[in-house]
């Protein structure tokens, strides 16, 4: 154990005066009971002289009548000392001491107590003035006191004196256990269950071998002080690992101090431990300016160093290399525990605390490894370990970097305040981190690289300066059941053809996004709950292509996944809602696949398509939309397949400024407005649609729309079941519409369309309503069965504000009243033009769709045939126009 470029000599001094071990410990016994000498008693009474001539005037005399509920008998300590190696005694000698203890107590009856002298030490001077007196003596003599008799065993004992001895020896503030050979317990001694848990401490620590420079000089000159006291002490540390060299688990305390420049290369097991009064660390500081401070090397098997300062400070004047020098080096085959050090390295290059080769598995738990001027904790090559509870912060680069195959445990530390990345493992690190504090970090709290593999568990990841997770160059790894939150950028960065699992974990409050995949990122991202982001909850960009699986995201301030700049990606069976934005963005050539998701209630629209946006939006929930459930436009030509789409307060899905896209097997219902628009030179393709019970029409549309509509359900709409308006041209071919509370297909404004084997039947106005000047291409359309209500109310001269209010318009004459001065935006129908305007100069305008203001009671002339008046709207053409979102790019 000593230093290899050092012939050490062993120590230079055993300056102290040596105690049996024997009688110390016998009476050390944890049970607390006093052990007696093992000499015999050969007689019960002495003269004075021979008396004084004792060691100890405090041994209890041989009186006459001692009070037999005070003594201690011999027999009695050697049974208590027989399993310690004591004698045990025979039935024979037992029964020989019954008869003499008899024979005893008859002639004690008959002495007369005349001389209190003999027991006044024992029995009657005050136990305060006693435990002074005991205060002083030193372990040997203490426990000599403890066999005098029961009422100097009780106060021998007593925890403040052990207390202030163990405080004079050990100069630690607390008791220490030592539940195994390397595993050491500082506990508050009113929360343990332990009589004396100060003797008991005393005794744990008694063979120990001490660390205290200039006190080995102090035993040897006063060695008359200290007779009753076996405890080597040394100068270094050195000395004493030299001393214990060859014993099992020995035990070496450093005292309060500064070791500077010492050889300490550990290849046994031994014990290490800082022995100072309150935070130990602070006052016992082990440093090294040249060559690593502590070096484990293969043999010291589990060695212990605990409860100093480790510190590394190389002289940067010098030209000596530092790169592989560090506060704590743990080599090959090695299995140290390294428990409450703080370790720093001043050191520009190599780590604080290096971990390298096969089979190196130290524990490290309760340490600072703080304020390095390099990396904090360095495991490395196929290393392993156990590093929990550790408090890694301020350093200058990582606060741990795991390289090379190396795979720690890490549990519990808290990482934070680092003016480079939190974690940084890379070139195939793994490692995994358990119930971890990341935060504050300049740059990403997690930091993935060149096929590392780490698994993060439990983890709080949060307040990064850049990012929380940044997964790059082939980077993979597990996260699972983080809280990753409040970072400055992305709460996950994936890229350039990294593959990592982002599972469970919770991703919220980002200053930017939740989730952030580009440069051909790939991942898994399962069963996350991502919110409350100020961008997208993910985004997906440059042919990335992740499988975003089962996740909650929703409440962002911005849409919940945006998918640009040609991304990609599987999104399936996720819930998408209440973010203030679009559900689903995609733009810019992306193509995703979107499969079975609940996309639903948010503020906007809920899937956008915008500037050639395609991909495919399949068997999805879209529903309870401010705008439109599905908005495409300007050269977006995806594929709406099998989807419920309802709710909409705009309209289910709106198709403009030349949005194409094949919208095939969906059902489209109970929406505000219209089931699906088209307008402004679209072209989609419906096909096998259901498109029912929307509170305005089925299809509408106008502005130029063209599109392909075949074999579709439009049923029970409260508008018609197509309108068709202002230049448009679509084609129908073989729909049903039928049901609806107004008429069937509606052509209007110089529209015009090709309709072909429709069937349209049981509408409430007529089949195919086509207003002056439209000219349709029709063929082989069926139309019967439906209600002509227009053309019965006029037949029973009814106004036909009656059937339709302000809310429908039926096609159907449209007039103006000259002599009421009415314009072209105020409809009379024709019963209102024979019964209200009788004789007036009238004239027909168009066959078209409008309700009469006349009935509607916003005329001057007040109508004859309705109710009361209602609110003047002035007549649509159309149905209300949609409502379109407003791009907003964000890269």
């Amino acid at each position: 154990m000593s230093s290899p470029s050092r012939n050490s000599s062993g120590p230079t001094l055993r300056r102290s005066r040596r105690l049996s071990k024997g009688k110390v410990n016998s009476s050390l016994s944890a049970t607390g009971t006093a052990q007696q000498p093992t000499t015999s008693r050969t007689k019960t009474s002495g003269s004075p002289q021979d008396r004084s001539s004792r060691p100890y005037s405090l041994r209890r005399k041989a009186s006459p009548i001692p009070p037999p509920c005070e003594t201690i008998s011999v027999h009695q300590g050697i049974l208590a000392g027989s399993s310690s190696g004591t004698t045990s005694i025979t039935a024979s000698t037992a029964s020989k001491a019954k008869r003499a203890r008899l024979t005893h107590h008859q002639a004690a009856q008959s002495v007369n107590l005349s001389n209190p002298e003999d027991n006044f030490l024992q029995y009657h001077v005050p136990s305060e003035i006693l435990l002074k007196i005991f205060s002083y003596l030193l372990e040997k003599d203490l426990c000599n006191v403890l066999c005098v008799c029961k009422r100097f065993n009780t106060l021998a004992g007593d925890p403040t004196v052990w207390k202030k001895m163990y405080q004079s020896v050990y100069e630690m503030s607390l008791p220490v256990l030592r539940p195994s050979p390397t595993r050491f317990k500082f506990v508050q001694p009113d929360k343990v269950d332990s009589p004396n848990i100060w003797k008991e401490s005393f005794k744990t620590l008694y063979n120990a071998v001490h660390v205290k420079p200039g006190h080995a000089r102090r035993v040897y000159d006063n060695m008359e002080m200290y007779k009753g006291r076996e405890i080597q002490y040394y100068d270094t540390i050195e000395e004493a690992l030299s001393s214990v060299e060859g014993n099992d688990y020995p035990l070496i305390l450093l005292h309060a101090g500064v070791y500077s420049g010492e050889w300490l290369y550990i290849d046994t097991p031994v014990c290490i431990l800082g022995a100072a009064p309150g935070h130990i660390p602070d006052s016992v500081i082990v440093e090294n300016f040249k060559e690593s401070t502590f070096v484990f090397f293969e043999g010291c098997e589990d060695a212990y160093l605990g409860h100093i300062s480790i510190r590394f400070n190389p002289d940067h004047q010098s030209n000596t290399p530092h790169h592989k020098h560090s506060c704590v080096e743990v080599g090959s085959c090695c299995s140290p525990i390294i428990d409450s050090c703080n370790i720093r390295s001043r050191s520009q290059v190599g780590a604080a605390v290096s971990v390298s080769g096969k089979n190196a598995a130290p524990t490290v738990k309760n340490c600072v490894i703080s304020d390095c001027e390099n990396v904090g904790l360095f495991i490395n090559d196929h290393a392993q370990g156990h590093f929990m509870d550790c408090e890694i912060s301020g350093n200058a680069l990582a606060g741990i970097w795991v390289k090379n195959h190396a795979n720690p445990l890490i549990r519990r530390c808290h990482i934070h305040h680092g003016r480079d990345v939190g974690v940084f493992t890379f070139d195939n690190g793994m490692g995994h981190f358990d119930r971890c504090d990341i935060h504050h970090n300049r740059i990403a709290g997690f930091e993935v690289k060149a096929g590392a593999n780490p698994t993060v568990v439990h983890c709080e990841i949060h307040h990064g300066q850049t990012g929380g997770i940044y997964v790059h160059e082939n980077g993979r790894g597990e996260f699972l059941e983080n809280k990753i939150h409040s970072n400055t950028f992305a709460g996950v960065w994936v890229t350039s053809n990294s593959d990592p699992t982002i599972r469970g974990n919770e991703i919220f409050n980002g200053h930017q996004g939740g989730v952030y995949i580009f440069g051909e990122g790939r991942g898994l991202i399962e069963n996350n709950d991502i919110h409350s982001n100020a961008l997208a909850g993910i985004q997906i960009r440059t042919n990335s292509n992740p499988i975003i699986r089962g996740n909650r995201i929703h409440d962002g301030q911005h849409g919940g996944i945006y998918v640009h700049e040609k991304g990609k990606g599987l999104i399936i069976e996720n819930e998408v809602y209440s973010n203030t934005l679009a559900g689903v963005w995609v733009t810019t050539g992306s193509c995703p696949e979107l499969r079975r998701n609940r996309i639903h209630s948010g503020k906007q629209v809920g899937v956008y398509f915008y500037d050639n946006g395609h991909g495919t939006l399949e068997d999805n929930d879209i529903f309870n939309h401010m705008y439109s459930g599905v908005q495409i436009r300007t050269g977006s030509d995806p594929i709406i397949r099998r989807n419920k789409i309802w709710g909409g307060q705009n309209g289910g899905i709106l198709v403009y400024n030349g949005g194409l896209g094949v919208l095939e097997y969906n059902e489209i219902f109970d929406n505000a407005m219209a089931g699906v628009w088209i307008k402004t030179d679209s072209n989609p393709h419906l096909r096998y649609n259901k498109i029912h019970d929307g509170r305005d029409g089925g299809i509408c549309i106008f502005n130029g729309g063209r599109g392909l509509l075949e074999e579709n359900e439009i049923f029970r709409n409260t508008q018609a079941g197509v309108l068709i308006s202002s230049q448009s041209h679509p084609k129908l071919k073989r729909n049903k519409i039928y049901d609806g509370l107004a008429a069937g297909i509606e052509i209007t404004n110089n529209a015009t369309a090709y309709l072909e084997g429709n069937h349209v039947f049981n509408n409430k106005f007529a089949g195919i309503c086509l207003a002056t000047g439209v000219n349709p291409e029709m063929k082989d359309n069926k139309v019967h069965g439906n209600k002509n209500a227009i053309e019965k109310a006029v037949k029973c001269g009814r106004c036909l504000y009656k059937i339709s209010s302000y809310t429908s318009y039926p096609m159907h004459d449209f007039y103006r009243c000259k002599t009421c001065n009415t314009t072209d935006r105020n409809a009379i129908c024709v019963n209102c033009i024979r019964r209200c305007h009788s004789g007036h100069d009238v004239e027909f305008v168009t066959h078209d769709r409008f309700f009469c203001d006349c009935g509607a009671g916003t005329l001057s002339l007040q109508c004859q045939l309705a109710g009361e008046p209602t609110k003047d709207t002035d007549t649509l053409y159309d149905s209300a126009a949609p409502i379109e979102s407003h791009t907003l790019m964000v890269n």
